[in-house]
């Protein structure tokens, strides 16, 4: 029997945020913006989601007087990354 996938990663988005973040200890707003190609609205409500579910952390900021938004993944985050990957796989076996 397959087991059920997470949905808040078996989004094309948040599965692209989460497997960047997963090899980094932080990246910029506008990093991801750039790497997944989404709008700045579609990227945010992502990655409130992303926040609300604790999968990331989302630091607000300023540099030279400009807002800087950085994402980090947490423990419970990598933990549901490790476990979706795993069983990505189980479907890709059979």
């Amino acid at each position: 029997m397959f087991k059920p996938l997470d949905p808040l990663l078996h989004s094309q988005l948040r599965l692209a945020i989460m497997s960047l973040l997963i090899g980094l200890e932080s990246a910029e707003f506008n990093f991801l913006l750039e790497e997944t190609g989404a709008s700045k609205g579609n990227l945010s409500i992502q990655l409130k989601k992303l926040e609300k579910a604790k999968y990331i952390r989302i630091e607000k900021s300023f540099r030279n007087n400009y807002p800087l938004t950085t994402v980090s993944i947490t423990q419970t985050g990598i933990d549901a990354f490790e476990r979706y990957v795993e069983d990505i796989k189980k479907y890709l076996e059979r």
